[in-house]
């Protein structure tokens, strides 16, 4: 076994790609030594600083107005929209808790990316106190001009009202690294 020793490494060719080791093969890393690696940036977390009313039958876009962290300066809490940076895939989630106790035969959570629904989430709630819903996908994104949003609707017949919570009500997201 030898040791190489250098400041760089490149490809020979002008296509980007080295390859260190094969199938099986482990790499040890010294005591010391610091490992850089991707990582899953950019990243935030906003949520509602205070209850938001919804009026019945009618997707509403949801007031993630206070953040927790905005990695990239991504988030826009006057949009209440995420727009990244950086292209690729990215995880997104957003968690709603309604106020008081809930019957309701459709609740639908969106994730919307360009004004357009993307996904959606539906539910029913019989009598639930204080009940949730989630939504969870990969979205592809440019990196550029796409961006995402979340809205909610209702059927319930009066207004519905969305606790603003750190804990229960929020829209968080992060680069995949693949």
């Amino acid at each position: 076994m030898g040791t190489i020793k250098t400041t760089n490494i490149e490809p020979i060719a002008n296509n980007g790609t080295v390859t260190l080791g094969s199938s099986g093969d482990t790499f040890t890393l010294a005591s010391g030594v610091t490992q850089t690696i991707a990582n899953n940036t950019p990243a935030f977390r906003a949520y509602m600083g205070s209850t938001q009313t919804i009026s019945t039958a009618s997707a509403t876009k949801l007031n993630f107005d206070t953040e927790s962290y905005d990695t990239g300066s991504n988030y826009d809490t006057s949009n209440y929209r995420f727009t990244p940076t950086t292209a690729g895939k990215y995880l997104v989630t957003t968690s709603v808790r309604l106020s008081g106790a809930v019957t309701i035969t459709n609740v639908q959570l969106y994730i919307y990316k360009n004004g357009s629904v993307y996904n959606r989430s539906t539910q029913g709630f019989n009598g639930d106190s204080g009940p949730m819903i989630t939504n969870t996908d990969t979205v592809e994104m440019n990196g550029s001009s796409d961006y995402i949003e979340m809205y909610f609707y209702h059927n319930q017949g009066s207004n519905l009202d969305i606790s603003g919570s750190a804990q229960n009500t929020y829209f968080n997201g992060f680069k995949l690294i693949t």
